[in-house]
């Protein structure tokens, strides 16, 4: 018995072609499952508790896929809801689909997955030895995890087979591993575990796995021996090439896959040409570690931030535009000692060269010089008004500042008024550990009603 799963997107506000959609659900899938989430963007979604992606796009992808399980009349799974999986994600996604509900006329049983973590339980289990990091490692206290705005644990298949168990039209999951809500199904129907998570894998992104990455649409099918990716966009195709290249992707090691409770192993992986758009690959291993774990994310407020941008595009200050933010941090350094009475421990000051290196830094090997650079001036402190203090006190040397003492004052530009602003506050991530459990559930929380 095979297992057919189909996949819209990388992530839900990613977009996707809904003619290839359409042109999955006639292939009667089993189940829907899209991923919600990302760390791609910082901590601060976690840190807040906020969605990287708008309201308006995710709605009207979300609306599009709830009528696709109704026609299809199967599952429709969300993992790590509103990027960043916090209980307040989960509900902000609930509210949608009951607002679609009600437009579409559709009447649900809707699973919610939460997976917010409280950190005083947290510090208790650091106590007992079931909280470990992972590399790079990470200091950790009861200090640190009372610190954090958020912290969530990333759910595995169990979770996501729990809510599905329920007989959920919908599950709306939090923060949860990419591969886990595709790789649920296929291992609750007893199709091989090492094609379940691997194919669970390759799919997570959609269709990056193929030659139309931006289409989104895929169908994987999962059996007792492997499994078939194939993409639904028109003349889309699948590779051997572009299916094992995602291992590479967002992945520490290209053979090995770890997940809650063991690890994918696909060195002894084949990847063959199924027919003109599909590919299949067998020989994936499951390997059980026999303990059981959840990777644990934590934000927490690392201050607040203002920032400024000035465009330099005199030739000489251009090709000299290292040379002007290192003598220009010098001496901003010493008007705030003098005029705000703050040592350079107390806040935080990057000048990044945007054209130049502002990707790179000293790194960068580039040699031709832009025709402009424009400096972004960011000013870090423990409040939003220190931090604009400094913004402001840089202002007229961002302006007028000059390379040497012993020529003409320079005037460069700046782009709007007023010049500075307010980045608000700043997070920083500070959890990079796994908790050891006993119970696959004992983390998540199981919400279940009728919209």
């Amino acid at each position: 018995m095979a297992t057919r799963v189909l996949i819209p997107n990388g992530a839900i506000g990613l977009g996707f072609d809904e003619a290839a959609l359409w042109r999955g659900v006639a292939m009667r899938p089993d189940i829907i499952c899209v991923d919600g989430g990302s760390t791609d963007s910082g901590p601060h979604y976690l840190g807040t508790g906020t969605s990287k992606y708008s309201r308006a796009s995710t709605r009207a992808e979300w609306r599009v896929l709830m009528q696709a399980r109704a026609h299809a009349g199967v599952p429709l799974v969300v993992g790590s809801a509103g990027t960043c999986g916090t209980d307040a994600t989960v509900d902000w996604m609930h509210d949608i689909t009951r607002e679609l509900a009600r437009e579409l006329g559709q009447d649900l049983k809707v699973a919610r997955l939460y997976s917010e973590q409280d950190g005083a339980s947290l510090a208790r289990a650091l106590d007992a030895g079931r909280v470990t990091p992972l590399w790079p490692e990470l200091p950790i206290s009861a200090g640190v995890l009372g610190e954090c705005t958020h912290i969530v644990a990333l759910a595995g298949a169990e979770a996501i087979q729990a809510a599905l168990e329920t007989g959920a039209d919908i599950v709306i999951a939090g923060r949860a591993t990419d591969t886990a809500s595709i790789a649920a199904l296929p291992l609750m129907r007893g199709e091989d575990a090492g094609a379940a998570w691997h194919g669970a894998k390759i799919g997570e992104c959609g269709a990056l796995c193929t030659s139309n990455p931006t289409s989104g649409v895929i169908v994987i099918d999962f059996d007792d021996t492997g499994f078939t990716v194939r993409p639904m966009a028109e003349g889309a195709r699948a590779t051997p090439d572009l299916v094992a290249a995602h291992m590479l992707y967002e992945n520490a090691d290209p053979d090995i896959l770890h997940e809650p409770g063991g690890h994918l192993d696909v060195r002894g992986a084949i990847y063959e040409q199924a027919d003109e758009t599909g590919v299949r690959v067998t020989g994936s291993r499951w390997v059980g570690s026999g303990d059981y774990t959840v990777k644990l994310e934590g934000a927490r407020a690392a201050g607040h931030q203002a920032c400024s941008l000035v465009l330099l595009r005199e030739r000489r200050y251009v090709e000299q535009a290292r040379a002007w933010c290192d003598r220009l941090a010098t001496h901003l350094e010493s008007e705030i000692r003098a005029r705000m009475g703050l040592e350079p421990d107390a806040y935080a000051m990057e000048l990044r060269r945007i054209g130049q290196d502002a990707t790179l830094g000293p790194l960068e090997r580039a040699a031709s010089a832009p025709c402009e650079v424009g400096v972004l001036a960011i000013f870090t402190a423990s409040d939003q008004a220190t931090a604009l203090g400094l913004a402001k006190l840089a202002n007229p040397f961002l302006l007028h500042d000059p390379l040497s003492d012993d020529e003409p004052q320079a005037t460069f530009a700046f782009p709007f008024s007023p010049v500075e602003w307010d980045r608000g506050p700043l997070h920083d991530f500070c959890l990079n550990h796994v908790l050891h459990v006993t119970d696959p559930m004992k983390q998540f929380r199981l919400e279940v009603t009728n919209v």
